[in-house]
């Protein structure tokens, strides 16, 4: 069953067109890493699929479950099951992790998802979700937040500063923990240790999808950094 379609995608911000033409599936359960240098349109293509306002496509379908959610305002998707990690984790002060991590998620498990992640509850649960929490710190309450909610499709858009600003072990076992969930996840990444989770990858690069194939074989042809785009245009990501 396909979980997520995107047919002929366009998205201009500020008059230029990030996303160009762009089409990708994702299958119920599957991870999938989506691979690509900065600025070649992956945290744009992840707040189009999410609904972001000033993300909505001049061109094109997405499709969720076989339904038209080209339209659909943010809140809509997230009711049908789509959740987005963000880059920048939000703060929201004077509200409890324990609270934060429960909002969409009624009747989780709190402690357990904390746990996931690598936050002991009795040092954490308790404690207001502002900044006082470290970056590394904010990310993996979210995350712990993904959890909870149980989505049927979680996007993880990794952090611009990189990998080394959460605890590897705590990205891959909220993976492994959605894909046991049945979960399909978008893994937004360039690096290699998070990207070999993945069933499959796409390389992005000048907001269209240029090659796809297993997660090796993407990950070579990124590392080369040479593709050639569907037109026959040699670009470099």
């Amino acid at each position: 069953m396909t979980m997520l379609r995107l047919l002929d995608v366009s998205l201009m911000r500020r008059n230029a067109p990030i996303l160009d033409r762009l089409s990708l599936d994702m299958a119920a359960g599957e991870i999938h890493a989506l691979i690509g240098a900065n600025g070649s349109g992956k945290s744009t293509l992840a707040y189009t699929i999410m609904g972001c306002e000033g993300y909505r496509p001049e061109r094109g379908q997405i499709l969720f479950l076989d339904r038209d959610i080209t339209t659909l305002p943010v809140h809509e998707r997230a009711h049908l099951g789509i959740t987005l990690a963000w880059q920048e984790p939000a703060r929201f002060e004077g509200l409890q992790i324990r609270d934060y991590v429960g909002l969409g998620g009624k009747g989780a498990d709190v402690d357990a998802c904390l746990r996931r992640v690598g936050l002991a509850p009795d040092q954490y649960a308790e404690r207001p979700t502002d900044k006082t929490l470290s970056g590394g710190e904010r990310k993996r309450v979210e995350l712990a937040a993904v959890l909870a909610m149980r989505p049927r499709l979680a996007i993880l858009d990794e952090p611009t500063a990189g990998i080394d600003m959460i605890s590897l072990d705590a990205l891959i076992a909220v993976i492994e923990a959605l894909r046991a969930e049945g979960s399909s996840v978008l893994l937004i990444t360039h690096q290699p240790e998070v990207a070999a989770h993945a069933d499959r990858a796409s390389q992005l690069c000048g907001g269209r999808i240029v090659f796809q194939g297993t997660t090796a074989a993407v990950l070579d042809n990124y590392r080369r950094r040479t593709c050639k785009r569907c037109d026959g245009e040699t670009c470099h990501g």
